[in-house]
């Protein structure tokens, strides 16, 4: 079992910066890929970005790459969601994820409670 809490929300302006952070508490984190979602009301959940276990490999959204950068601190067990030059269309839900798929091909899925980021003037 893995537990994710989310920090870091609220209104902010067009052109803007927030960082978000994931805090995960758990056994074997290491094993577990930590990502991002987004998600705004009557639409599917867009994946975002995602970090591996090391920190060392990430993967960005073609929709963010440049915008957005993912980072993990794994003595921490934080992932960081570096968002800048935010836009209203940034509006959404954030859920952070961790992610795990063991030698036996099963794959282990938590989320976080999710919390709002709105970019309006």
């Amino acid at each position: 079992q893995v537990q994710l809490v989310e920090s870091g929300v609220g209104l902010l302006q067009p052109g803007g910066s927030v960082r978000l952070s994931c805090q995960a508490s758990g056994r074997a984190l290491i094993n577990y890929a930590l990502g991002w979602f987004r998600q705004a009301p009557g639409k599917d959940r867009e994946f975002v970005a995602v970090v591996d276990g090391s920190g060392k490999n990430t993967v960005v959204a073609d929709s963010v790459k440049g915008l957005f950068t993912v980072s993990r601190h794994t003595t921490k067990n934080t992932v960081y969601l570096q968002m800048n030059t935010l836009k209203p269309e940034d509006t959404d839900v954030y859920c952070c994820e961790a992610r795990h798929r063991d030698s036996s091909n099963n794959e282990y899925k938590f989320w976080g409670q999710g919390n709002q980021v709105t970019v309006s003037s």
